[in-house]
């Protein structure tokens, strides 16, 4: 008698600890899918901003190049009208 009493609060134990078990690894769970959440967003806000920086640069490269260009086509002036 004294052993199935002992099983059954054995089994009763268990069965509360798998409970608390469950419970935790669902908080941590979703804990890790908020964290996961929140550093895809901060990595797309950065991707973003890299992308939006590449776009400056390509614009400047463009805007470099035309000034470039005018100021070589400035110096050819300025040489055919000493040489003239």
């Amino acid at each position: 008698m004294k052993k199935i009493f002992l099983g059954i609060a054995l089994v009763a134990v268990l069965l509360s600890c798998k409970e608390e078990t469950k419970e935790k690894v669902k908080e941590a769970s979703k804990a890790v899918g908020a964290d996961l959440k929140q550093a895809a967003d901060s990595a797309k806000v950065k991707a973003k901003k890299a992308i939006d920086s590449s776009k400056v640069g390509e614009k400047a490269k463009v805007i470099i190049a035309k000034g470039a260009e005018q100021v070589e086509k400035g110096a050819k002036k300025v040489k055919e009208s000493v040489e003239e």
